[in-house]
């Protein structure tokens, strides 16, 4: 097996799985005062820094819109555009912008995005409801989901070293198989 072949498994199977830890995040949220925040911004966030802009949008719209269609189908449409945006933006910030700071861009990146989501989501909701009071009452949990799913993926990638255990599969993908 060619060490592409390697690579492009490796990043099938991540996306995979983070894909699965989005549909299972945004199942449920946590219960506060007037709605739920979900966590499912935090997966996207992460998975949009390692990943390309396609396998972010896979995991992040693709994703979320499998999410809301197993538990909550009114606004799959608008989850499928929206995190798969946010996705796609993050994760061309995250690889294309500030080269020598890789951890900058992705802080970059994880902001836009979140600005993305609060947008599309307002904007969304609008739309599928007919009224933009509801979008308006919930825009304070969507600010704190966008926050909160931003501050948790950065963290997850860079203080918890996912971003460099997933560089060093990358690097032995890329290598070939070790004997000894």
């Amino acid at each position: 097996m060619t060490q592409s072949k390697k690579l492009n498994i490796l990043h099938l199977t991540t996306a995979a799985v983070f894909m699965a830890l989005n549909i299972a995040f945004s199942s449920f949220g946590i219960p506060v005062p007037g709605g739920h925040l979900y966590l499912c911004d935090a997966v996207i966030c992460l998975a949009a820094i390692l990943l390309t802009p396609f396998e972010a949008f896979v995991v992040g719209g693709i994703g979320s819109f499998l999410g809301d269609m197993l538990f909550y189908p009114l606004p799959m449409f608008v989850s499928l555009v929206t995190h798969g945006l946010q996705a796609v933006v993050i994760s061309l910030i995250s690889h294309n912008c500030l080269k020598k700071h890789p951890k900058l861009a992705s802080g970059i990146g994880v902001s836009v995005g979140a600005v993305i989501m609060v947008v599309g989501y307002t904007l969304g909701k609008t739309f599928v409801y007919s009224t933009w009071e509801a979008a308006v009452l919930k825009l304070p949990y969507e600010i704190a989901q966008g926050a909160l799913g931003a501050v948790l993926g950065m963290l997850l990638c860079w203080r918890c070293g996912i971003r460099k255990f997933f560089e060093i599969r990358e690097e032995n993908a890329l290598q070939g198989p070790h004997l000894g």
